[in-house]
């Protein structure tokens, strides 16, 4: 997305269609026609959305949807395509969006929701919106991360208490090693996922990788965090081979029975449902230096390109019908994610599978999207973190990642 965003030009894209259509009297009626591009996030995606554009236009008869699943594979390329023939979906759900806002593509906002519905967002995940001061997406999905802890192997190994500290992570780490036929903890540092277990990691010691202006990488407290991950791997604490260890799998081992503790998502829950639902586990806010609560936060986004802004009313009626708590819940729910507004959180609160992700969900620390050098620093993650665990010091790692970073400015 970012590359295709360099071949756009400011120039305003195909305007809004009206039909009419007339009754016996000749009286006629606009109808405004929205084009929306989403990806599929579960087998379940496209009726979810087909319900929500069925009961909003019963609602709204002057409004039309015609709705476009693409797999997360294609959707970039297709829009590209799209945005270059002058079609750029009126309502689009996607991830980077810097680079369009730079263009003056997509409508702030405030053009395309209500002040209620703006102003309903988590503020964290509000502030992640926003280029310039200016918010232009609309949070769709929140996903934190949360410790996931083996109750018989806590017992097996005589650990009592949930870890909330990373010494108190590391000694139950480290006693589930040793008295146990498992692994301790699950640090996934190979290139699925490096970057969001690192995140993890610094947030837990008020880190981050830096802002939409800058690229912070090689901080003091960024670095004091890779150190601990990398004493927990050389003292045993850790599965084999960190470096060469993949999210999915190794949740995968948890999700069997075979591992202490790992960082999961809200997924995590049904997926031990479906695949062994007698494990006996808890889940818990992250394992932070002192105990203060932190969290990676990932989001995706609706957000509008404004075309010739003909249609900015018709794209806010069907962003305050569908962010309104009910039909929001219903679909963020089912797609088995976590609810960025306010009134969502309030409603789903009384769902104690989900209450460690809602409570963390005002302290989590995001990627920066927005930075133009953010691809490129999450590549060099990817590639470079893994070598804490080769014994190369993390003081050198991280310099490495800065410089691929300061490389892409």
């Amino acid at each position: 997305m970012a590359a295709s965003a360099l071949l756009l030009t400011s120039c305003g894209f195909g305007g809004g269609t009206s039909t009419s259509t007339g009754g016996a009297s000749g009286s006629a009626a606009a109808v405004t026609t929205l084009d929306m591009m989403v990806p599929s996030y579960s087998d379940g995606t496209k009726a979810l959305w087909e319900k929500v554009i069925k009961d909003f236009e019963a609602a709204n008869t002057d409004v039309k949807v015609n709705l476009e699943i693409q797999s997360w594979e294609n959707i970039e390329g297709v829009l590209k395509t799209k945005i270059q023939g002058n079609k750029a979906p009126d309502i689009y759900n996607g991830g980077a969006f810097a680079e369009f806002a730079a263009e003056g593509l997509l409508a702030p906002a405030t053009d395309v929701a209500s002040e209620a519905t703006v102003a309903d967002f988590q503020p964290s995940f509000a502030d992640n919106e926003k280029v310039d001061g200016t918010q232009y997406g609309l949070p769709l999905i929140a996903s934190a991360r949360a410790l996931f802890y083996n109750k018989t192997l806590m017992k097996e190994a005589g650990v009592a208490d949930v870890p909330k500290t990373w010494d108190e992570l590391y000694a139950a780490a480290k006693a589930v090693g040793e008295k146990t036929k498992s692994d301790g903890y699950g640090m996934p540092l190979g290139n699925e996922e490096a970057q969001g277990e690192s995140m993890i990691w610094f947030a837990g010691n008020g880190g981050n990788f830096g802002s939409g202006t800058a690229i912070e990488v090689n901080t003091p407290v960024n670095l004091e965090a890779a150190e601990f991950m990398q004493k927990m791997i050389k003292d045993g604490a850790t599965q084999k081979d960190p470096g060469a260890t993949q999210r999915t799998p190794m949740l995968n081992t948890f999700i069997q029975g075979k591992l202490g503790f790992a960082y999961g998502l809200p997924q995590t829950i049904g997926q031990i449902k479906k695949e062994n639902p007698a494990l006996e586990y808890g889940v818990a806010p992250v394992a932070t230096k002192s105990g203060t609560p932190a969290t990676l936060g990932v989001a995706d986004r609706l957000m509008s390109f404004k075309n010739d802004g003909s249609k900015a009313a018709s794209v806010k009626k069907f962003m305050d019908y569908f962010f309104s708590a009910d039909v929001y819940t219903n679909w963020v729910s089912t797609e088995g994610f976590l609810p960025t507004t306010k009134s969502g959180s309030e409603k789903l609160a009384g769902d104690e599978t989900l209450k460690p992700f809602l409570d963390m969900l005002p302290s989590a620390v995001f990627y920066p999207t927005t930075n133009p050098a953010w691809n490129a620093t999450d590549g060099a993650f990817k590639s470079l973190m893994g070598q804490i665990a080769t014994g190369k010091s993390a003081a050198d790692v991280l310099k490495e990642i800065q410089a691929k970073a300061d490389a892409a400015k």
